[in-house]
């Protein structure tokens, strides 16, 4: 009955719903469940999966990525960078509108200009605003004026420093543009009234229950035949918070996709080597690809209480002693790469597992490493204590008994992800189980979690090296992806032998799609495009 009464809301939002705000055809709905639910709609707070998804729908910035990861034009239809690497020019185009709103005269979309990009991007900085994204641009930009309208259609931005990444950044739904006149008005609550540029617009959005999106028909974007996007009329999400019911219900129809494996129809859905089971393969389709997604456990390697980590031949034993391998295949079907390089996962431009070799299963050499730091057989060494969030228990309990098999005691301590991670930037654990999901398309910002420049989030381990340090500063000076990427490689090999962490998989993406759907993008950021879906 609680279902039925979810489906039974949305139908009423989209036929009550879109008497006011835009039609929504039921024949050309894409249906999603979104587990986590949607936090904001505002794309200054766009920290997570969920509202990264919904921004994209709703909103436009200067630059996107492409099915490849290729950064390329969106609002901007080029842009030049100056010979010193710090100066942006963007040349926008001049046919992109706001979604239609009463605030606009009359009640039309105005056309965006380079200073709504100034207003925006100065949002992100604004301590007042506290937008998640300021990390964007903090320690990047020019003091004075970084952001600069010429004129309509020329925006430039100033850095204070090269940053070769820079236009990946851009991509992110946080340097969407917004209208002045619509936050300012709404203040905080525009998190719920959110007016972009995007292929899409908001019909409503009932919390924890209900969202739901129209098609924009003044979107600016067309297809090579020329032909206005998107295709589809409109989105419907619903937030059912279990994910065996979501995958039973997209197998009766209810839902368009699902994202993910989720443990508790791991089984139901896949075989033992990860591939979908024969029952399925008629109305559904699966897709695995890399995901810009590394697992593994971090050793802080400052003020530690455990006096035995400091020692990185204890370090390289713990890697020495997991078989990543095995891992893969019994806990997680399959789904996944052993990390046998660094920390750049495989599909990214810096990862080369023949140039940067990292560690495999050898038991052994963990005894002899453990026997060379002054811990025969692990005789004297205190027990580890191994932090990690409930949800991949499975996970810390098979490191636990790898470890404990070469001499190393662990005591694996559970604690919600939230208090982990206040820990974790306090530098008050030791050790602890995490993941980095790439932000943007450049392997640069997996190399930054070691950088003693930055705090923690991203240096967790709160590594130091001089020679590492130099060696990123190089690269975000370099002129060339290639170059670039010959000190990726420099810096990957010195985590490896300085091992501040356990590069445990390269996690890959898994995506299932009912077969009414056509069209429909899948990238290694899992970033959900749906401007160019099809539906039958």
């Amino acid at each position: 009955m609680k279902y039925t009464g979810i489906i039974f809301l949305l139908l009423s939002i989209l036929v009550n719903g879109c008497k006011d705000r835009g039609k929504v055809q039921g024949g050309k709905v894409f249906r999603l469940n979104i587990s986590a639910g949607v936090s904001s709609l505002d794309p200054a707070f766009s920290k997570d999966q969920p509202t990264m998804w919904m921004c994209n729908q709703l909103y436009n910035g200067l630059l996107q990525v492409d099915d490849s990861l290729n950064v390329v034009p969106a609002i901007a239809r080029s842009y030049t960078v100056s010979g010193d690497g710090l100066v942006y020019t963007f040349f926008l185009r001049d046919d992109v509108y706001f979604h239609d709103h009463p605030l606009f005269k009359d009640g039309k979309g105005r056309r965006v200009t380079a200073t709504d990009f100034v207003y925006s991007f100065n949002r992100i900085t604004d301590e007042k605003v506290a937008s998640t994204g300021a990390w964007l641009f903090n320690g990047k930009i020019a003091d004075k004026a970084p952001f600069t309208a010429v004129n309509d259609t020329i925006f430039q931005l100033r850095l204070k420093v090269p940053f070769r990444p820079m236009a990946g950044l851009l991509t992110l739904q946080y340097c969407s543009v917004v209208p002045h006149e619509v936050v300012e008005y709404y203040g905080k609550d525009f998190r719920k009234h959110p007016v972009g540029t995007g292929p899409f617009r908001l019909v409503r959005w009932q919390e924890n229950e209900a969202l739901v999106l129209t098609r924009n028909p003044g979107y600016f974007e067309k297809d090579a035949e020329g032909q206005s996007l998107p295709y589809i009329d409109g989105i419907r999400i619903s937030f059912l918070n279990d994910r065996g019911v979501e995958f039973l219900q997209f197998l009766q129809g209810g839902f368009d996709m699902v994202s993910g494996v989720d443990k508790s129809f791991r089984d139901k859905a896949l075989t033992a080597n990860g591939e979908l089971r024969d029952e399925y393969k008629k109305d559904v389709v699966m897709e695995r690809l890399p995901f810009m997604s590394t697992e593994y456990l971090g050793f802080s390697m400052a003020k530690l209480k455990n006096e035995a980590i400091r020692d990185k031949r204890v370090r390289q034993a713990v890697n020495y002693a997991i078989d990543r391998e095995k891992m893969i295949w019994y806990l997680r079907n399959g789904i996944g790469q052993p990390a046998m390089a660094g920390m750049i996962p495989k599909g990214m431009n810096g990862y080369n597992a023949e140039i940067v070799k990292g560690y495999h299963y050898d038991p052994d050499k963990a005894r002899e490493l453990l026997k060379q730091a002054g811990y025969p057989g692990g005789k004297g060494l205190q027990p580890v204590t191994l932090y990690s969030n409930p949800l991949y228990q499975d996970l810390t309990d098979y490191i636990a008994k790898s470890l404990e098999e070469v001499g190393i005691k662990v005591i694996v301590q559970l604690s919600p992800g939230s208090f982990l991670r206040e820990a974790m930037i306090k530098n008050e654990v030791d050790f602890f189980r995490a993941s980095w999901i790439g932000d943007y398309p450049d392997s640069e910002n997996y190399l930054a979690l070691f950088y003693s420049g930055y705090g923690a989030p991203p240096n967790y381990t709160f590594f130091k090296n001089e020679r590492y340090d130099r060696l990123y500063e190089q690269a975000l000076k370099a002129r060339t992806e290639e170059e670039a990427v010959s000190y990726y490689y420099q810096m990957d090999r010195i985590v490896i032998e300085e091992a501040p962490v356990v590069p445990l998989f390269y996690d890959e993406l898994v995506r299932f799609t009912g077969k009414r759907v056509k069209y429909l993008p899948v990238n290694a950021m899992n970033l959900l495009v749906l401007k160019t879906a099809v539906m039958n």
